[in-house]
């Protein structure tokens, strides 16, 4: 397969109404590109980005779960998306990469948004995860993670000669406030990983007043935006990972060879 075509879906997050917000996405997604593999919505889509656990139904995320696989089946497309999960009286900012079968993958973010307290609610994550797709891997992230390259640094195995994962995807609630942090850091992890990066944001203000311009986009390992969505504005953006491209800057500029070997 030469590509992978994605679906990035730029919404504002009615707060702490899973029900409403499903309502935005089934419509959204009605019209979707059959030729879709791959959907991805933005952090925490069912809730906005809150941590009154107590406000939401319990189980906490269970009905996003179960969105998010029914949704799947019926489009039979990949859908990841992260959604604030409660496991063994625990709570999480869980990432799901969820398949067209019902199966899925998790990555339980990472790195705790201490100011904005989400340490006090949510168990952090310990450990990285990276799927097979297609000709290539895909490298889970979340938002704050962003901020943290030795988390996400790619590796190449000189034997086996391949790289660990060729797409990074950051899913966000990031403010419009620090948007001069993402676009740089986004560029970076690109160049520095050499990937294609993937962002989905989300819009609109949120119950806090807290504004977000989205800026949805793909970035090629070179660190070129290809696409980006308009910022405040609701909808699809439809992008694809150039494989070809892909194996063409590593076999060119083979800078995997001269990193340093570690383990995080």
């Amino acid at each position: 397969m030469s590509s992978i075509k994605l679906a990035l879906i730029q919404t504002d997050i009615l707060w702490e109404n899973p029900k409403a917000n499903f309502g935005k996405f089934d419509a959204l997604l009605q019209d979707l590109n059959t030729d879709t593999d791959i959907v991805i919505l933005p952090e925490m889509f069912a809730t906005g980005f809150t941590m009154e656990v107590h406000q939401l139904a319990k189980p906490v995320g269970k009905s996003a779960f179960d969105w998010l696989q029914k949704t799947a089946i019926a489009l039979n497309k990949v859908i990841v998306g992260s959604i604030l999960f409660e496991a063994e009286n625990k709570y999480y900012n869980r990432m799901f990469w969820m398949r067209p079968d019902g199966s899925y993958s998790y990555y339980d973010k990472r790195h705790l948004f201490q100011m904005g307290d989400e340490h006090k609610v949510m168990t952090a994550g310990n450990k990285r995860v990276i799927i097979p797709y297609k000709d290539t891997h895909f490298m889970l992230q979340v938002c704050y993670d962003l901020r943290f390259p030795v988390w996400a640094k790619n590796r190449y195995d000189i034997h086996k000669k391949e790289h660990e994962y060729g797409v990074l995807i950051y899913i966000a609630n990031w403010p419009e406030i620090r948007k001069k942090a993402y676009m740089t850091l986004l560029k970076a992890r690109a160049i520095e990983n050499q990937a294609y990066v993937i962002w989905v944001n989300r819009v609109g203000r949120d119950a806090r007043g807290i504004d977000h311009s989205g800026d949805s986009q793909i970035i090629d390992p070179l660190g070129t935006v290809i696409k980006q969505m308009p910022e405040n504005k609701e909808g699809i953006l439809y992008a694809k990972i150039d494989l070809k491209k892909l194996k063409r800057i590593r076999k060119s500029f083979k800078v995997g060879l001269d990193w340093d070997a570690f383990k995080v």
